[in-house]
């Protein structure tokens, strides 16, 4: 019977990331979680001679949310360029996934384009004993895949 190695599963807490706003390049240390969704859009096509309704792709929408701890000023600054000149700012996000203990290897994404949604602005909490962090909502519309991970392999085995 095959199964899964364990050791193969990818840890959250080896990946890098990275902003790239022209030629400057921000390392994202202080990062907590990412997520980057590409969601299809569809179309209904009714078909004759059929009851349920097809459906055809006629493109995508790419969003996402970067979770940070609060400690930078850099993307109020980004939302305050806008806010005062009304020039935006488009960023690249590259992020490698890689745990050196996986035979899978390594994954690199390049979301392109992105822009971001909203910012806070300011923020405290004296009821936390916890780290300040912060969620910043963005948008993509380009997608690079360069590195890919290698393809699982079953462990083989049994009691």
């Amino acid at each position: 019977m095959a199964f899964l190695n364990a050791g193969d599963t990818i840890s959250g807490k080896t990946a890098t990331a990275t902003l790239t706003v022209g030629d400057t390049r921000e390392e994202l240390f202080y990062a907590k979680k990412l997520e980057a969704t590409v969601e299809k859009k569809k179309t209904e096509v009714p078909v004759l001679g059929q009851r349920q309704v097809a459906h055809k792709a006629n493109g995508w929408s790419g969003s996402g949310t970067l979770t940070i701890y609060y400690m930078t000023s850099y993307f109020r600054q980004l939302m305050y360029k806008y806010i005062s000149t009304g020039v935006d700012t488009y960023f690249d996000l590259h992020i490698v996934n890689q745990d050196d203990a996986s035979s899978v290897g390594s994954q690199t994404v390049i979301l392109k384009n992105c822009n971001m949604d909203s910012v806070m602005m300011a923020k405290f909490d004296i009821t936390s004993d916890d780290a300040l962090e912060e969620e910043i909502a963005f948008t993509f519309d380009g997608v690079e895949l360069p590195g890919q991970f290698n393809a699982p392999q079953a462990a083989v085995g049994g009691n």
